[in-house]
């Protein structure tokens, strides 16, 4: 939740010409600010890659810790939807109706599922979403970012939790007899060879099943049928070689905790960048690992988030803030103190305040409005360079990818 938090249009820009579908990677500067943009947007960078699913995330987040968000930050987010229940990643003028030309999505619309459901009383809005969504499922059960695209761990994985988020159960969401899970299940690495339990995000030229950590951050939740925002889940040991969706989730965070021991967290496999941390990957698998495991299994990554991440969060804006948000959420950790900094002030700065006050973590009243303003003190959005590469080679082609906020990208 990356900044789906979900794989990489550089992934399916590659697979679709004939390279091989190896993710890009970390986490890097933000496109350009744009000099004039929506009031109710969140972030100061251009939206046109990441607009609806940097909202949905700010939105998320601020629900999750109990911040009413501005009523004009809902509107914009409602607004980009088109008349068929689509979403787009950005649409520039929602005035105009959406034609064939209009790059809807499956992440940007399962986001922004997940984020209207939360807020609640927008069940047409979701309703047609998932009509669309369901539309757009592939025979083997899964989804892949542009409709028609081969399925990938990380958007049938946002589905599932756009599925979950309005009561649907998504075992029962079945195309071609197969469902999501079956398809995660063709997605996720034997147990008992090399990389044992983790996801790839789509099999390469070859066939073969590469690991990828966001992959497998993305599979883990949605193999528990869970959306971006979890509560600490009791821990299930990999022990079975089965092909269960219980069993897959504890594999697959198995393999975290395993990609997570040497540093505390991930690392970049962006082209040169390989000695970098990745910082979105990181937080993805802290609620990966709380949700599968509880919050002591999360434990190492997140303290090393909230000591080092504070930089990186400001650099790539509101979509960084909600995943670090949402990974103290996760773990039952005070989102106003993390490692020093308070994340929903942080947030509420990138966008219009949000409405009267909200409960803090600790139960406390704060003015959730009067740190925030209408333009962002960040200079980013944080959307990475691996989506914006993919979309730049997909454009022609009318696809994009997982915005998951994620950075997708393979794992050692």
């Amino acid at each position: 939740m990356n900044v789906r938090r979900s794989a990489a249009a550089l992934a399916a820009a590659t697979a679709l010409f004939g390279g091989a579908a190896a993710p890009a990677v970390a986490a890097s500067p933000s496109p350009s600010a744009s000099p004039t943009l929506p009031s109710g947007l969140y972030g100061s960078a251009d939206p046109t890659y990441d607009g609806v699913w940097r909202q949905s995330l700010a939105l998320l987040a601020q629900d999750a810790v109990g911040v009413r968000p501005a009523a004009g930050a809902v509107r914009w987010l409602t607004g980009q939807q088109c008349a068929n229940g689509a979403f787009a990643a950005y649409r520039a003028a929602p005035d105009r109706p959406c034609d064939a030309k209009t790059m809807v999505d499956t992440n940007s619309t399962a986001a922004a599922v997940q984020a209207l459901a939360a807020l609640g009383g927008h069940d047409s809005a979701t309703a047609k979403a998932v009509t669309w969504l369901k539309s757009a499922q592939n025979k083997d059960g899964g989804w892949g970012y542009a409709p028609g695209g081969a399925s990938d761990t990380n958007s049938t994985s946002v589905v599932i939790g756009a599925l979950a988020a309005v009561g649907e159960k998504p075992a029962e969401v079945r195309k071609g007899g197969r469902s999501p899970l079956d398809a995660l299940g063709k997605l996720a690495k034997p147990c008992d060879g090399a990389d044992g339990g983790a996801f790839a995000f789509q099999p390469d030229r070859a066939g073969k099943l590469v690991a990828n950590a966001d992959a497998t951050a993305a599979g883990v939740l949605g193999a528990l049928g869970k959306g971006m925002v979890v509560e600490p889940g009791e821990r299930s040991e990999a022990a079975e070689c089965d092909p269960s969706p219980g069993r897959i989730a504890a594999n697959g965070a198995a393999y975290l905790t395993k990609a997570l021991a040497k540093n505390g967290h991930l690392m970049s496999s962006l082209p040169g960048s390989t000695d970098q941390p990745d910082y979105g990957n990181t937080a993805d698998a802290v609620v990966a690992l709380a949700a599968q495991g509880g919050a002591e299994r999360a434990a190492e990554p997140l303290a090393w988030l909230e000591k080092n991440s504070a930089a990186w969060a400001k650099q790539s804006g509101p979509a960084a803030y909600a995943q670090l948000i949402l990974a103290a959420h996760a773990t039952g950790t005070d989102p106003r103190d993390f490692g020093g900094t308070d994340l929903v002030q942080q947030l509420n700065a990138t966008g219009p305040a949000p409405q009267a006050a909200s409960k803090s973590t600790d139960g406390s009243d704060s003015d959730s409005g009067s740190d925030s303003g209408s333009g962002s003190d960040s200079d980013g959005s944080g959307v990475s360079v691996w989506w914006m590469v993919g979309v730049g080679l997909a454009a022609g082609a009318g696809i994009g990818f997982l915005i998951s906020g994620r950075n997708k990208r393979q794992q050692p």
